[in-house]
Parts: C-alpha cells; sequence; structure tokens
C-alpha cells in the first residue's frame, strides 16, 4: 500500500506521521523545536524508524512555519527563508529531508497546508478553491484554487493584510514589521498586549471580542473580494472563542454591504465561513495531500 510522510512543521513544535490521510495515521509523534540540526535529525530519525516498521515511504510532505522559498528554479527552493525565529533563518528543510530520506519532498506553508487538507478531507469537501486563516500566536492565511495551492511573487501573507482602525480603537498595534496589520491588532499576543490580559481570560461578553470580529470579519471580506473562495475556514485557538465565529460572520456581511450577490453570503453566511472540520489535524493532513501530488498517486 502506498504510505506517505507527513510534516507539519511549526516554530514551537514539529508533528511528524506516517500514514495516507485522517483515517489511515500508522505513527504520529510530536518533535520540540530547537535548533535546526537537532530537530531535523529527530525528524529523520523518525520517518527511518517508521520505514523500517511500516514499510518504505514514497514521497514526504512538509508544511512549514516560514517564510518559505516556494518557487522551484530558486536555488534555495525549501528553505525557510526571513524567519525572525532564532537559528531557522536560511534553512534548507526540504532539500535535506529528501537526501537523508530518499524520497520526493512536496513543501508548501502551514496555512497552504491546511487549506489542502480541509479541502481534501475537511470544511472544504466537494469544492474547488477555499481559503483558511489561523488565528493564535500568529495570523496567517493560505488559499487552495482549484486544487492546487497559491503561490505567486512569494505566497500569501494574510495575516499582514493592512486594515482601516475601528475608528474607536486607538491601539498601536504590535507587529514588528507593521505596527497595525490584522497580525498586529487581531492575533493572540496583540489581544493581551491591548488588554493585559491573555485572551482565553477574557469574558465572552468583553468588548475586545467585538473588535476581534470587526477586524477578522473586515479581513474575511477582502479575501473574499480578492480571491472568491467557495468556502472560508477560520481556524487557531483564537477562532475558537465562544461565539466569535458568529461575530466574524455579521462583520463579514455587513463589511460586503450586498455588493457580493451570492446566496450563501445573503443568508448571512452560515455556510460560508465555517471552523475547520479537521480541528488540530488539518496541517498534517495536508501534509499528506503535498506528499500525494509529488508522489504520482
Amino acid at each position: 500500500m502506498t504510505l506517505y510522510g507527513g510534516i507539519e512543521a511549526g516554530g514551537t513544535k514539529w508533528i511528524c506521521a506516517v500514514g495516507t490521510g485522517p483515517d489511515d495515521l500508522r505513527a504520529h509523534e510530536r518533535i520540540d523545536t530547537t535548533d535546526p540540526e537537532t530537530t531535523l535529525a529527530t525528524v529523520v530519525n523518525f520517518f527511518r524508524r517508521q520505514a523500517g516498521e511500516h514499510g518504505p515511504l514514497v514521497a514526504l510532505g512538509v508544511a512549514s512555519f516560514g517564510p518559505v522559498d516556494l518557487s522551484p528554479d530558486s536555488p534555495t527552493w525549501g528553505f525557510i527563508t526571513s524567519t525572525p525565529k532564532p537559528g531557522w533563518a536560511h534553512t534548507d528543510v526540504a532539500g535535506r529531508l529528501s537526501r537523508q530520506l530518499g524520497v520526493p519532498v512536496g513543501f508548501d506553508t502551514d496555512v497552504n497546508g491546511a487549506a489542502l487538507g480541509e479541502l481534501r478531507w475537511g470544511a472544504g469537501r466537494g469544492l474547488g478553491s477555499v481559503a483558511y486563516v489561523t488565528v493564535g500566536t500568529g495570523i496567517g492565511g493560505g488559499a487552495v484554487i482549484r486544487g492546487e495551492p497559491v503561490h505567486g511573487l512569494i505566497h500569501p501573507e494574510m495575516g499582514h493584510l493592512m486594515l482601516p482602525k475601528h475608528p474607536e480603537d486607538d491601539f498601536a498595534g504590535i507587529c514588528l514589521y507593521h505596527g497595525a496589520c490584522l497580525e498586529g491588532l487581531a492575533s493572540g499576543p496583540a489581544i493581551a498586549a491591548r488588554w493585559g490580559r491573555p485572551a482565553e481570560t477574557l469574558p465572552a461578553d468583553h468588548r475586545a471580542w467585538e473588535l476581534e470580529a470587526y477586524y477578522l470579519g473586515t479581513a474575511a471580506a477582502n479575501l473574499t473580494l480578492a480571491l472568491s473562495p467557495e468556502r472560508l475556514i477560520f481556524g487557531g485557538g483564537v477562532s475558537k472563542a465562544p461565539g466569535l465565529i458568529e461575530k466574524i460572520r455579521h462583520q463579514l456581511v455587513e463589511g460586503l454591504g450586498g455588493y457580493v450577490q451570492s446566496p450563501i453570503i445573503e443568508s448571512g453566511a452560515e455556510s460560508y465561513l465555517v471552523a475547520p472540520e479537521l480541528g488540530d489535524s488539518a496541517g498534517i493532513c495536508g501534509a499528506f495531500e503535498l506528499a500525494r501530488k509529488v508522489g504520482g498517486s
């Protein structure tokens, strides 16, 4: 049977798995993100052990934190590039794993990977396009159009959309690059900096959630206008706050102002802007899909 390896590579942990999808997971392990040499060596050892137990891998998929180089003609394709993660800037991930494991590697951003996983097995099943936004320690977004992840000059950086400030908001934002971009205003650390308390400690009726819905809903409207995906999926720890998804939907519809003539929007967007069905497994499932695309089956 065809067997794939999948990696969701994050700034704090790497999730490694062997299987073919969410219903066929043969092995699964969390590896702490330390320095590149130690982390990648531990990852390689995991997959070598699994190949000995379950059989050889056909291909490996990596859904990685970034920024990353996705240009196939670039000498640094498969690298994590200018990340602020200490020690990880300009690290060859895909090439090293391919050489040491002897398999082709599919490589993309963690959020494009999550979008792929949800399109294949989750909230985007049966559709041709989705956009996926994760709201947590940072904010990131990916998109899949006609079954393929969106790439271009680099890759989508939806977390750094520049949005109009709420008229009652004087918070400067915390993004090191832009101050008051989406991530600078609406990420988990931004909420904590603004209110002096972590997001998870704020009650459901706190004003924080109205501001959060304003920024995330405005971003959702922009993504709808720019990409016109068939479904928007909002994941990440902050998005799980009670009632927040409903507030984001309301702001989305209000922000579009009736311009997008689609029944799915006009009916309140309940089936348009949704939570991920795969939950925290979206990234690793997307990594399996990346592996499938380069593995030829």
